[in-house]
């Protein structure tokens, strides 16, 4: 590594309180995040039971919109001011949402804005994190901060749960569902406000006297005039056979992933003939985000050694463990569905956590982004197509076609094993030149 380039001070940095500041706040919001897409699948059932699946379809079309949109933003304009932008349009979204939680075409409306901004979170914090956070610790940090994704939706459906017990009327547990979602947002803009630009986008745009102040704030000395090779790895590449393959197989394990996510996680209670009936969603939310939680934690000594193997481990337990879901629903015992769905979602942390820095490290700086927003803007226009077979399945039906899902994701995960590249503890500079 060449040394005083502003990618060879990032990597040798210790964690430093931009370091906390930036993993703070991408962890609050996707605090927020799990929280605000949990309030379409908690509030239908109160609100419009017969309008819950359209709502969801829009829900995850919007998101993909906001992938999209907001990868491209973060590349054009910058990690931190997309980030910010989006905080905006969930203020006012929440805001109107309290406000107008009784109308159903109001609640459709708003929980689709709710969802085109969390689309938006994907591409801008990935890339922040891959690009300020040391490859020995990228790993890690990206797998705990988005795990609080999980903890928000958990958080939000026990949450549910409470109001549930203590309150008889329905709107009103809506409307404390709300407010809850409204503490969170306050919380997550002020910790946004102090996080830092990502240093690398602005040696990629041109910025390298802004890109050195902030190196600079990390405790680190001043670089060397000259900017090194390592400062440019999104000039030089290009789409080759080496990015359609990544591109490929990312796209298989990232649809697999998130697709089945929701389905197990949010709109299982949905299904025709669920066992336990729609009046179970804030249980199951509750129920498989709190497995999803716990998984973060143990595959935290393993991320940073090996994320072929992580990955690989991830789904071919979870693909084991979602036949027993499916078998679980089939003889209808509740306590065994829970225990099987709770350790399925485990492995499905698994997954989401190394898929997550496999889309952030494999792609250059200029297009990083971008490249995010799309593949997690797949997923959206995938589970919109399967939430919609929701009209067609029945909950049986619905639960195996997760299986079969894990299952393409266990293929391609096994392609990745035997012939994908190792990114652990390489430099996003060495991984996007590749």
């Amino acid at each position: 590594m060449a040394s005083g380039g502003i990618s060879a001070i990032l990597e040798s940095a210790g964690w430093r309180r931009p370091h906390w500041y930036l993993f703070t706040a991408a962890s609050l919001n996707y605090l927020l995040d799990g929280v605000v897409f949990a309030i379409a699948p908690l509030i239908a059932a109160i609100i419009a039971p017969e309008l819950a699946v359209p709502i969801f379809v829009s829900n995850l079309a919007a998101e993909t919109a906001g992938s999209i949109f907001f990868g491209y933003l973060a590349d054009k304009r910058g990690r931190k001011l997309c980030l910010i932008l989006i905080n905006s349009i969930q203020a006012v979204s929440t805001s109107l949402l309290f406000l107008l939680y009784r109308e159903p075409v109001a609640v459709w409306a708003l929980t689709s804005l709710l969802s085109f901004s969390v689309g938006g979170d994907y591409g801008a914090s990935y890339a922040a994190l891959a690009e300020i956070v040391p490859a020995r610790h990228r790993g890690k940090a990206i797998l705990l901060s988005t795990n609080f994704w999980n903890v928000g939706s958990a958080a939000i459906a026990g949450a549910a749960l409470v109001f549930q017990s203590i309150y008889s009327d329905p709107l009103i547990q809506a409307q404390y569902i709300l407010l809850s979602a409204m503490a969170t947002l306050g919380l997550v803009a002020l910790i946004r406000l102090a996080m830092p630009e990502s240093p690398r986008w602005l040696l990629h745009v041109g910025r390298r006297e802004e890109a050195l102040k902030i190196v600079i704030g990390f405790g680190a000395p001043h670089p060397s005039p000259n900017p090194s090779l390592e400062d440019h790895e999104g000039k030089s590449a290009g789409v080759g056979v080496g990015f359609i393959k990544r591109f490929t197989i990312l796209t298989v394990v990232t649809i697999s992933q998130y697709v089945t996510y929701g389905m197990m996680a949010y709109y299982a209670p949905y299904a025709r003939g669920f066992a336990f009936g729609v009046e179970s969603a804030p249980m199951v939310i509750f129920v498989a985000n709190l497995g999803a939680s716990v998984g973060a934690l143990l595959l935290w000594p393993l991320i940073d050694r090996s994320r072929r193997l992580s990955i690989l481990l991830s789904f071919l337990l979870g693909t084991a463990l979602a036949a027993l879901v499916h078998l679980t629903h089939t003889v209808g015992q509740p306590i065994y569905f829970y225990a099987a769905l709770f350790a399925c979602l485990i492995f499905s942390e698994w997954a989401w956590g190394s898929v997550s820095a496999l889309q952030s490290e494999l792609f250059p700086t200029g297009i990083r982004a971008t490249m995010v927003g799309v593949l997690t803007g797949l997923t959206g226009v995938s589970g919109a197509a399967v939430v919609f077979t929701q009209n067609i399945l029945s909950a049986s039906e619905f639960l195996a076609a997760s299986v079969l899902l894990w299952g393409a994701g266990l293929a391609a995960t096994v392609a990745w094993a035997l012939r994908g590249v190792e990114t652990a503890n390489r430099t996003v500079e060495e991984l996007g030149m590749g």
